[in-house]
This record gives structure tokens, C-alpha cells and sequence, in this order.
């Protein structure tokens, strides 16, 4: 038998239409499954976005917890020579604040040299104290200026090494700072061979109030900051100052003229800013939840959750836990702090009600959503309540791992009747393929004896 190369080609038959058509009919078998997996594809859509807005409510809800939520605190400070940050520990007040003299490090400067990168000729080793630490510097014969320089700063002992040029006929001197402010933070130096100790040896303790014989000079005196808060004289080693005030960082750029003011109030605005962070949170999922299982009977469509059990659990759940109670508090309801549950079930905010409870009474209303140990108020009811939706072996977990073995099987079923569909197509391809060759030689047959028929007609006619 003949070998087809084309379907068709050999009978006249458009045999590759008809197998298309025969195709195409069996491939309608896949179109119920593949129905069946955008479903729920569409629907582990909507329990992501589901998920997404829960975690938001669960954030927004955990803030309220927070210690510092309802503890925060606000400062200004009047002038440009102090500037104040503050912490949940602070006391609200006005605080006088004025400041005589600023912390700074002590700077030492060696003698001159005319060259900095010719050798000292001189060997030895140098003792620096900064403080209670201190380090040696070794100096050896042919060493520079530079070289000392620069085995000073290897060593990062708390000072800091540089050379100067002050324009002289011997200009090069080495130039010591102390990296800290503060008279805690002052230098010595002591060198091991007169050479050294006269070149760069310095100790404050001596006789003359400065150099004595040593070869350093003090260019810049160490020098602790002064202030005053409220009258009390306080010196502190640093610019920043720390614990002078209860929860209060002051920090000195300057000397005052007078007396500056530091206001410390409640943080009221942060306050609010995380009740309604919170209310909008809870709206958003609400929006989120209406529009999952909303039904529109113009168009007859429907939300992808609409009857979904595992969304009537979540929306049951999250509306009984704003229903929590505390009987004991200032506050024992949502509405007593101006947050109304609305007929759409979104909640609305009395800014007047929510301010003056606020501002009245802060640490009620950390009660009420943070409880007294951490462990109770509304926020406790919320965690437990996204706990049982949110977490592992949750009710989200649960219905989308469904929905991810059911499309596991759904796949299984696509490849399976793909393979059915392939080998029935195979099978069409095979038999029309010896259809269009059995055709073929048909033809050839009929074509052969109308040509014999022919010839004998026209014999006869003679």
C-alpha cells in the first residue's frame, strides 16, 4: 500500500479538515475540567486576598498592644542651642533648660618638623592613655612623622592622629584628639627615652598646668558640659545627655543666653492614629469580605465565596470578637470610645468621643485593647480569634489546602483525558491515513480500466 504523505492528497478527500473537526470535538472533553480549575483557582484567589486583609487587621490590632501605643509622648523644645527626643518614659511637663558649656575632646600638638616624611631619629616606645585605656606605639629607627601617624591610628585606642601645617619654617606637627568629649576622655603620653618623651610625651597632671617639660602642648582643653534643668546643676561627659531627665535625650549645640523651655505632653495624635489604623483595617476586610460574597440579581453574578463555609466562620467569628466586653474598665465597650458598628458592618469613628477619651483617660483605653498584663483587653480576643484563622492548621490553611488538592487531582484528570484525546486522534490520523492510500489506488484502478474500456469501445467502432 501506498504511503500518504498528507492526508487528502492521494483520495481528493479533505480527509485533514474532517480530522481537525474530530479533534477539536474531543478536546471539548477537556473544557468541564478546565471550567472546574479556573473555579477554584479563582477561589484561592479570593482566600489570598482574604489573607492579605486579615494580616492587616491582625498588625493594626497588635499595635494597640504595644506598651508604648498609649504611653507615647510628644516635646518641643523653644531656641536652637538644645534639642529633646523623648520616650514612652518621660513625664508630661515644662521642663527650664539652660546650658554654660558645651562638652569637648582634648586636642594635643607636637612641635614642629620640617619634614613629615624624613625620619625622626628617634627610637623608642610611646604610652597613650586616653581614659582608663591606654596602648603602646612602637617607633623605630628611619620612622616619619607619618609613620608615627599612622601607627597611633592602627591602634584605635580612642585617639585620633593627624598632621598639620601651620605654614612656618618648620611646619609639620603632629596633632592628637581625643575621639570622646569629656575630662574622662583626657590624654597622656609617656615615652620610654628622653628623646621621645621631649618630642611627643605630654601629661596633664604637669607642673605648669600643661605641657611641663613634655614635648606636647594642649591646643584644646578637655571640657565636660554644664547645664542646668529646672535649676539642678548637671555635668555630663557628652553633648548627648542621657538620664538627666526621666525618658529624655538632650542634646547641646550650644551655649543659651537663657533659660530654654522643653514642653513634654501626651502624644494624643499618634494615639488616635492607631485606634483608626485599626478601624480602617477592619473596614478594609470588611469591603474585602462584601465584595467576596456579594450577589448582584441585575446580572445574576455572584462573589466567588458567596455561601462558602469557611467565610461564614471568619465573618461569624471576627463580628462576635468586637463584641468584647470588659466589665471591670472605664471603657467596657468599642462604643463607649466613639467606635460604632454600622448596619453595613463597618465601623465608624466619633472623632469628638474618641479625643476626649483619649486625652481624658489614655491609660483606660490601653486597658481595654492591651488589658493589664498583655495577656487579656481586645487585642488578646483578636489575636486568639486570627490565630484560629490565620495560623498553621487554621481555617484558611485548611480550606486552601482543599482547594490545592483538589486542583492536584483536576490536573491529573487534564492530563489523563489529554492523553485519551492524543491517542483517539492518533487512531482517526491512522485510519485516514489508509482511507485516503486504499482511495488513492481505487482511483488508479478506475482510471486504469475507463482507459481499457475506451480502447476496446473505439476497436469495436472499426
Amino acid at each position: 500500500m501506498a504511503t500518504i504523505s498528507s492526508l487528502g492528497i492521494g483520495s481528493g478527500l479533505d480527509l485533514s479538515g474532517l480530522l481537525d473537526d474530530l479533534e477539536d470535538a474531543e478536546k471539548e472533553k477537556l473544557t468541564p475540567i478546565v471550567s472546574q480549575q479556573q473555579s477554584y483557582k479563582t477561589k484561592l484567589s479570593a482566600f489570598g486576598a482574604l489573607e492579605s486583609s486579615l494580616n492587616a487587621l491582625r498588625d493594626a490590632a497588635t499595635a494597640l498592644s504595644d506598651p508604648e501605643t498609649f504611653t507615647a509622648v510628644t516635646s518641643s523644645m523653644t531656641g536652637d542651642s538644645v534639642t529633646a527626643s523623648t520616650t514612652g518614659d518621660a513625664v508630661t511637663g515644662r521642663y527650664q533648660v539652660s546650658v554654660s558649656q558645651l562638652a569637648q575632646a582634648q586636642s594635643l600638638a607636637s612641635g614642629g618638623h620640617a619634614s613629615k616624611e624624613d625620619s625622626l631619629a628617634m627610637a623608642g616606645t610611646l604610652s597613650i592613655s586616653v581614659g582608663s585605656d591606654s596602648f603602646d606605639v612602637d617607633v623605630a629607627d628611619g620612622d616619619s612623622l607619618e609613620d608615627l601617624r599612622d601607627a597611633i591610628n592602627a591602634q584605635k585606642g580612642g585617639v585620633t592622629a593627624s598632621i598639620v601645617n601651620d605654614g612656618s619654617d618648620t611646619p609639620y606637627r603632629l596633632v592628637l584628639s581625643s575621639d570622646a568629649t569629656g575630662t574622662d576622655s583626657q590624654i597622656t603620653i609617656d615615652g620610654d627615652s628622653d628623646a621621645l618623651d621631649s618630642a611627643f610625651g605630654f601629661n596633664s597632671t604637669a607642673t605648669g598646668g600643661g605641657a611641663g617639660t613634655d614635648g606636647m602642648t594642649e591646643t584644646v582643653a578637655a571640657q565636660d558640659a554644664e547645664l542646668e534643668v529646672n535649676g539642678i546643676s548637671i555635668t555630663s561627659q557628652s553633648n548627648t545627655v542621657e538620664g538627666a531627665l526621666e525618658g529624655v535625650t538632650f542634646n547641646l549645640t550650644s551655649t543659651t543666653e537663657g533659660a530654654e523651655t522643653l514642653n513634654v505632653s501626651k502624644d494624643t495624635e499618634s494615639m488616635t492614629k492607631a485606634v483608626k489604623t485599626f478601624v480602617d483595617a477592619y473596614n478594609s476586610f470588611q469591603s474585602t469580605s462584601d465584595s467576596l460574597t456579594s450577589y448582584d440579581s441585575e446580572s445574576d453574578t455572584a462573589g466567588v465565596l458567596l455561601g462558602n463555609s469557611t467565610m461564614r466562620s471568619i465573618e461569624s467569628r471576627l463580628r462576635s470578637v468586637l463584641s468584647y466586653s470588659d466589665s471591670e474598665g472605664t471603657f467596657s465597650m468599642l462604643s463607649d470610645m466613639g467606635i460604632e458598628r454600622q448596619l453595613d458592618g463597618t465601623l465608624k469613628i466619633d472623632d469628638d468621643k474618641l479625643s476626649d477619651a483619649i486625652k481624658s483617660d489614655s491609660d483606660a483605653v490601653s486597658k481595654f485593647f492591651a488589658g493589664t498584663d498583655g495577656k487579656s483587653g481586645l487585642v488578646a480576643s483578636i489575636d486568639d480569634t486570627m490565630g484560629a484563622i490565620l495560623d498553621d492548621g487554621g481555617l484558611l490553611q485548611t480550606a486552601m489546602d482543599g482547594i490545592d488538592t483538589t486542583l492536584s487531582q483536576l490536573g491529573d484528570r487534564y492530563t489523563r483525558m489529554q492523553d485519551s484525546i492524543d491517542a483517539t486522534v492518533a487512531r482517526y490520523r491512522t485510519q485516514f491515513a489508509s482511507l485516503d492510500s486504499l482511495v488513492s489506488q481505487m482511483n488508479s484502478t478506475s482510471s486504469y480500466l475507463t482507459q481499457q474500456f475506451d480502447a476496446l469501445s473505439a476497436q469495436t467502432k472499426k
